[in-house]
């Protein structure tokens, strides 16, 4: 008697680990199509984020360099892995849905899936204020410092490696996407009853403070990246805490029909 009930409780574990071996089989093989494919176009890809700063400069003299031999290809390949991270993620994010969903109720579902949702269209928005405004305003702040030269002096003229280019521009992504998850982040928080829209409210002084701590850590030392992140985290911010209002408001009068049905 006692075999058989260790049996059914190993059972349901079994299943989960099957069940999360079978999710990660497909996220991984998703995210490999999505990387070959992706280094398949690396070259396209890399002139995309390479655009904003060929349009600030003298496409007739400038050039990109690479001073080591595997250096290009290692670059190719970084493209293509964050590329594949971007284009996968919404395949991703649905085996983690396909896994979690079934142990969770009908209502942890609604309030679940829109933050999933939410995601990677705040993270797309963020890289994509960051790549059509961030971007022509920071290189053309960068590219002033070149000088023509004179006699006595030779002249300075930027030639970007292409290594340390994609880290920047990948670094400047990721930082406006992570940064445009706070409501996300804060809304969760508020939904399981961490935080209140009350105490942000009461924190926005001490929020701001972080706010630019954040972006004087994550961006370039210019001014122009720095409040191009800050600013519209700040914005996110009252956003997050009109959003905790109104799961509060919803918690409410869920609570208050519980009430009155007993």
């Amino acid at each position: 008697m006692a075999e058989i009930v260790e049996d059914e409780k190993r059972m349901p574990l079994l299943e989960h680990l099957v069940e999360l071996r079978m999710r990660l089989i497909y996220a991984l093989g998703g995210f490999m199509v999505c990387f070959f494919i992706a280094f398949y176009f690396a070259d396209a890809i890399f002139g995309f984020l390479v655009e904003p700063l060929a349009a600030q400069m003298d496409r007739a003299n400038a050039r990109m360099i690479y001073t080591a031999l595997h250096e290009a290809f290692f670059t190719y390949v970084k493209v293509a892995f964050f590329a594949a991270a971007f284009v996968s993620f919404p395949l991703i994010s649905a085996q983690i849905w396909l896994f979690v969903a079934p142990g969770l109720y009908k209502h942890e579902k609604g309030a679940f899936l829109p933050f999933l949702i939410a995601t990677p269209v705040l993270f797309f928005a963020g890289g994509a204020l960051v790549y059509y405004f961030i971007f022509p305003l920071a290189w053309e702040f960068f590219l002033n410092f070149q000088t023509a030269g004179g006699p006595g002096s030779l002249p300075i003229q930027v030639e970007p490696k292409v290594d340390q280019y994609l880290s920047l521009v990948m670094q400047l992504i990721f930082a406006f996407g992570l940064g445009f998850e706070l409501p996300v982040f804060l809304m969760l928080l508020a939904r399981v009853g961490i935080v209140t829209a009350d105490g942000l409210a009461e924190k926005r002084r001490y929020a701001i403070v972080g706010v630019f701590v954040f972006a004087a850590v994550l961006t370039p030392p210019d001014v122009i990246s720095q409040i191009g992140l800050a600013v519209p985290i700040l914005l996110l911010y009252e956003v997050s805490i009109v959003g905790a209002r109104m799961i509060e408001k919803k918690r409410a009068a869920r609570q208050a029909a519980e009430d009155e049905a007993d």
